[in-house]
């Protein structure tokens, strides 16, 4: 080949790779940037669980008090999930309904490697949790941003596994931060909402900013994910539940001595309240963290960490979703005024939690040979009217096992905004289902 050829070839390969170069360099943009950055931290949780199975027809009694009574099997059902490394120690946060009754958890890095998980702690009300893992050398992490600067149409980016699809992304932007939305017969509130696809699997993802920062934790789906509506929780949200159950391996009841209602038209014209949003204070309880922060009856509850407060039960969810000493603002108005205070929650007084059981259920318990028994049923109580009786064994309130007096407070504590509370009851050896209403509309102070 001739010498000039060759140059020619030689030149012409060089200016093509500088092109290529070239155009490598344009197309990485903030979305590529951020995925190279954050997601060798982003994980796949796989999860195995144990439940039992009935394989002996029950009576028609069995079948309408909801007995366990018939033989059983044991069936294991696998799951899955999306998890980020926070810190290189191997600490992981994800969501609470990707682990919850799981027996084994396994994660897998991005770079092929697995680890069996431990749990630090969860937390169902929030939907969050936290993992460890334990490996030779320090982990990739994604730091956790804050979310109280959100821009309504900011670029996000989601990385996860959806359907199983590690290392998924997706991008889209913030379409609304506060959403508040009902699925499923509850009611979901402070959510971060993006139209990046969230898919079953990105649960416990990461939702980023273009500076590769955690403003948000992927947990909710709205009608399959099909109209590109999907859910994160904020990260300052995160930033206090994870510290909590890091500290603590459970968020401990916070409690501020305020019971709120809804905000009536005609009551909101009276008071000069001229918004469509807030909740009334219809009780603040002597003592507690609301009354010595100057906290009043009839004040209405405008704001709440800086955001609206829609109605009570708003207000409800979002006082638990900061724990006990964590403060926060809450902006007020009262007498055509608003007015700003600081709140810093207490831990719920575990005198009130005996009050809620035997007031509003008409229960009492107590600790009998490792399980735990009624030691009292109310006379006229909804509880005695179905048949409840001292010497009953409670196994789980709300699905969650209680098996000492401490577990069913925590049990009952979370469930106490409700309209009623699950109880599955023993007698002999059978055991029923058994709902119980909260007695009284307006419940124990929050």
């Amino acid at each position: 080949m001739k010498a000039g050829v060759v140059r020619w070839l030689v030149v012409a390969t060089l200016l093509a790779a500088s092109g290529a170069s070239a155009d490598m360099a344009r197309r990485r943009d903030a979305v590529v940037e951020v995925v190279q950055k954050v997601s060798p931290a982003v994980v796949y949780i796989g999860t195995e669980q144990e439940v039992e199975s009935r394989f002996r027809r029950r009576s028609p009694l069995e079948e309408f008090f909801g007995g366990l009574g018939g033989g059983q099997e044991r069936q294991k059902i696998e799951g899955l999930g999306s998890g980020v490394i926070i810190d290189a120690s191997g600490i992981i946060v994800t969501n609470d309904h990707v682990i919850r009754g799981a027996s084994a958890i396994h994660v897998v890095l991005a770079d092929g490697r697995s680890f069996d998980a431990e749990v630090i702690g969860s937390d169902a009300a929030n939907d969050l949790a936290v993992l460890k893992v334990s490996a030779k050398e320090a982990l990739p992490i994604a730091r956790l941003g804050t979310s109280s600067d959100l821009m309504i149409g900011e670029t996000v980016v989601a990385i996860g596994s959806p359907f199983g699809l590690s290392k998924t992304v997706t991008a889209g932007v913030v379409s609304a931060t506060g959403r508040t939305f009902r699925a499923d017969n509850r009611v979901y509130n402070d959510f971060v909402q993006t139209d990046a696809a969230i898919n079953p699997g990105n649960s416990g993802g990461p939702l980023l900013n273009v500076d590769g920062e955690i403003i948000g934790i992927n947990t909710a789906i709205f009608g399959g994910g099909a109209q590109g509506i999907g859910f994160a929780i904020p990260a300052d949200k995160v930033r206090r539940i994870v510290d909590e159950l890091t500290r603590f391996g459970k968020v401990r009841p916070a409690w501020v001595g305020i019971d709120a209602a809804d905000l009536p038209p005609r009551v909101a014209r009276q008071l000069g309240w001229d918004r469509s949003y807030g909740a009334l204070v219809t009780s603040v309880e002597p003592g507690s963290p609301a009354a010595q922060a100057g906290v009043r009856r009839g004040d209405v509850v405008a704001e709440l960490g800086g955001s609206r407060i829609q109605d009570a039960e708003d207000f409800d969810t979002r006082v638990r979703g900061y724990p006990a000493r964590s403060s926060f603002s809450v902006v007020l108005f009262r007498d055509g005024e608003s007015r700003t205070l600081q709140l810093t929650p207490t831990e719920f007084p575990s005198r009130m939690v005996e009050s809620l059981a035997w007031d509003r259920l008409g229960l009492r318990v107590k600790e009998v040979k490792g399980v735990l028994a009624l030691s009292g049923v109310r006379p006229g109580s909804v509880a005695s009217e179905v048949g409840l009786e001292p010497g009953d064994i409670i196994l789980r309130v709300n699905n969650q096992q209680v098996a000492t007096a401490d577990a069913f407070r925590e049990a009952l504590l979370t469930a106490r905004r409700g309209r009623s509370v699950l109880l599955l009851v023993r007698r002999g050896r059978y055991g029923y289902h058994i709902t119980l209403p909260f007695e009284q509309d307006q419940g124990q102070s929050l």
